[in-house]
């Protein structure tokens, strides 16, 4: 039934991407040629411009099935669903040029053709995200469910159940567990009931045939079982999957590579650590970091004359941090506090009420004027716009030794707001749960991730009571 569904959905997918497809022709038939926008062009006949529209939906269809772009998205986030759609567009624009070059076409007009993609792919990305939201809106409040049955009711399993709780959007439901050593019914603990043994799971498929997908999460020690449960499972057709037992060792989102013809799970591959990905992170941070120093020169200007006539000392407040790779730089920020008197690093740490601050210097740090100098760093290539906050060589040195997994904050630049930031995790909170979300943004890395937490940032710039 789950694979019938999934292929009914993706047909409708296709279905929807070749009716927006069309929708962008006419679309950019109009602005194009008859809007008046772009100034009168007498057009070759419309019908010729349809028939490469035509070609290039189909050629856009089958790039995607290539691409996976129709493949099941319950589980995916939308930014994967972004990037899929861009790949597969960019990829489907060059195939029709050449299609065109071979054909000898050269009455269609070049700047229709990009309008055409262009206006494709936002509308495509418009339409996909709509029906994700209303989809998540739905699950939430109970429909379009499916339903799991969790193998292992150890610790192991019971963490995967509770962790599924966060995320009710996804739309699943655990009809329970089951179990060789444990046992409890319905009502005894937060958790569904243990339904039986091992053995009895051809029986739960039987009874239960409202069951998609079954998670195996049991002991190492007990895998000699998953080539009979799975088995058991593609008997059924239903799909399987596995949470291993090192869990905690693994990144949020691991990749899996192939080596001597082994499958391997890549512990510390992250996204940034492909070239493209960095290059469209440092493309993003120039441009927005250089739009940033112009908009605010003003505010930089007038911040500046406050912190002069308000305290005697520099304007410009410089601290060491450790950044990408563990290298230090100098930090920039507008001081807020009053100027030290000896060469001694201070390495006190910021609280409420700090006797340190001026009172000017309390009101740009509570509205986080006084970080906008970082943007200066982002331009030297110190810094990025989004990423882990940088620390002091003192609390690094100090949190290396404390903190599990500190320093794999390094594998990616500093930056002047972050995901730890952005969830409240300012000023004297605990460090444990900002490297928990550090570590979460640098194996999730997006884009689109980093323009969200943009967007949330500009939000929090005055309304986060956490920052002094």
């Amino acid at each position: 039934m789950l694979r019938k569904n999934q292929q009914f959905l993706t047909q409708v997918y296709m279905v929807a991407d070749m009716a927006v497809i069309q929708a962008s022709f006419l679309l950019a038939w109009w602005l194009r040629f008859e809007s008046g926008l772009f100034g009168f062009v007498y057009p070759i006949p419309i019908k010729y411009y349809l028939v490469w529209s035509l070609v290039y939906g189909a050629i856009a269809l089958l790039t995607g099935l290539i691409s996976g772009l129709y493949s099941p998205k319950r589980r995916k986030r939308f930014a994967d669903d972004f990037i899929r759609v861009v790949q597969t567009h960019v990829i489907g624009f060059f195939l029709l040029l050449g299609t065109m070059y071979f054909a000898k076409e050269i009455n269609i007009s070049r700047s229709y053709l990009f309008l055409y993609m262009a206006l494709s792919v936002v509308l495509i990305v418009l339409y996909r995200y709509v029906v994700k939201q209303v989809l998540r809106t739905m699950r939430r409040r109970g429909y379009n469910k499916q339903y799991m049955l969790i193998v292992g009711a150890g610790a192991l399993g019971r963490r995967f159940y509770l962790n599924l709780q966060h995320h009710p959007e996804l739309g699943y439901d655990v009809v329970g567990f089951l179990d060789d050593e444990l046992d409890w019914k319905k009502g005894q603990t937060e958790y569904p009931e243990v339904l039986g043994k091992l053995d009895d799971l051809q029986a739960m498929l039987d009874r239960f045939r409202i069951i998609d997908e079954v998670i195996l999460a049991m002991p190492y020690g007990h895998s000699d079982r998953y080539p009979e449960l799975m088995e058991i499972c593609e008997r059924a057709g239903v799909h399987t999957m596995i949470v291993p037992d090192y869990y905690d060792f693994l990144p949020t989102r691991p990749v899996f590579d192939n080596f001597a013809g082994m499958p391997l799970i890549n512990v510390r591959e992250v996204p940034l650590d492909l070239a493209a990905n960095r290059f469209f992170k440092r493309l993003f941070d120039v441009v927005f970091a250089a739009i940033a120093v112009i908009l605010t020169s003003p505010i930089m200007l007038a911040v500046a004359i406050g912190v002069k006539l308000t305290s005697p000392g520099p304007v410009i407040f410089k601290q060491e941090r450790v950044g990408f790779n563990r290298r230090t730089f100098q930090m920039y920020k507008f001081r807020s506090m009053q100027a030290q008197v000896s060469d001694d690093e201070d390495t006190g740490w910021t609280t409420e009420n700090d006797p340190r601050r001026t009172k000017f210097g309390t009101f740009i740090r509570r509205t986080s004027l006084d970080e906008l100098p970082q943007f200066f760093n982002v331009l030297l290539g110190q810094m990025s716009v989004v990423g882990p906050r940088p620390e002091r060589p003192h609390y690094v040195e100090l949190f290396r030794e404390r903190i599990p997994n500190y320093m794999l904050k390094h594998h990616v630049h500093p930056g002047i707001t972050g995901y730890a930031q952005c969830a409240g995790l300012r000023g004297d909170t605990s460090i444990e749960k900002r490297i928990e979300y550090d570590l979460f943004y640098i194996e999730n890395w997006t884009l689109l991730f980093d323009i969200r937490l943009v967007f949330i940032t500009v939000y929090k710039m005055l309304t986060d009571r956490n920052a002094y």
